[in-house]
């Protein structure tokens, strides 16, 4: 939201604004993921474990690559939060904001999660989304976001004069990650990472462009499936907002767990693992 401005406009303000915008970065020639061969992969999948994330807590899962992952909210509308790693290798982790200048705002079928920078690569692909029918609503609201950072005991505390809260999204990751790691506390909370926001519904309010959310369109059954790229870490928040209508940091709110389902194709026969990216840093940096 921008203060009242306290600057007349120039004579040429309106010609300054009409200025026509330019996509940042155009993606005529990005590398398409090849969705018949995904499709042909999922037709038989085997299931190889199921990990919950229980309400206002978080679950670390393992998925090989070439695996699919499917996040699904089995007993009411939730929220959650999403943080993916390089298995062998944390420093490589999901780039949220890079995968919002690739996509947009918010992603469904067909769009990548990247990796954050020297490594630049996809880490999973969507393959499925049982809400890509809600597009974008009357408000500018869309679904599973890669706008937000996660609710933080930071931000909370902030924005609520010393206000302490421990299952903020962030916490919960943190505390995933550290058990599922062998890290202590501190050493976890480094590799905690802005998210992608599944089932959430969020936009930008039209007239002072401030981040809002609305209650999540999901209901039992809906999911959204990703195929594994590369040897993937992930960990979930089930987000204690909810469907995050009214709240992301709260008791009061109607909670419900998220389910993460790792399945293996029969066959991978096509598919071969993104390398990292070909820029050379040798004589670049």
């Amino acid at each position: 939201m921008r203060n009242k401005a306290e600057n007349s406009p120039p004579a040429d303000a309106d010609a300054r604004r009409a200025v026509k915008p330019v996509i940042c970065y155009p993606v005529d020639t990005l590398p398409q993921p090849d969705m018949a061969l995904y499709r042909h992969m999922r037709t038989k999948l085997e299931s190889v474990e199921t990990v919950v994330a229980q309400p206002r807590e978080a679950a670390c899962f393992d998925v090989p690559a070439g695996h699919f992952f499917r996040i699904s909210c089995p007993e009411g509308s939730q929220v959650g939060d999403l943080n993916l790693w390089n298995a062998a290798n944390p420093a490589e982790r999901f780039f949220s904001g890079k995968t919002r200048a690739l996509h947009g705002t918010h992603v469904t079928t067909g769009h990548r999660l990247w990796s954050n920078l020297p490594f630049m690569r996809p880490m999973a692909t969507i393959t499925l989304d049982t809400l890509d029918w809600y597009g974008f609503d009357e408000f500018g609201g869309g679904v599973h976001d890669v706008i937000g950072t996660r609710c933080d005991p930071y931000t909370h505390n902030l924005l609520s004069d010393g206000g302490e809260y421990h299952h903020c999204c962030h916490s919960n990751l943190t505390r995933a990650f550290a058990l599922k790691t062998g890290m202590d506390l501190h050493d976890a909370e480094m590799h905690v990472h802005d998210v992608l926001n599944i089932f959430m519904c969020t936009g930008f309010t039209a007239d002072t462009h401030q981040y809002f959310m609305k209650a999540s369109p999901a209901r039992p059954g809906d999911y959204i499936e990703f195929f594994a790229e590369i040897d993937l870490l992930g960990a979930l928040s089930a987000c204690p907002g909810g469907d995050c209508g009214s709240s992301h940091s709260s008791d009061e709110a109607a909670c419900h767990p998220l389910v993460i389902e790792i399945f293996k194709p029969a066959s991978t026969d096509g598919w071969s693992p993104p390398p990292v990216n070909g820029y050379s840093r040798t004589h670049g940096l």
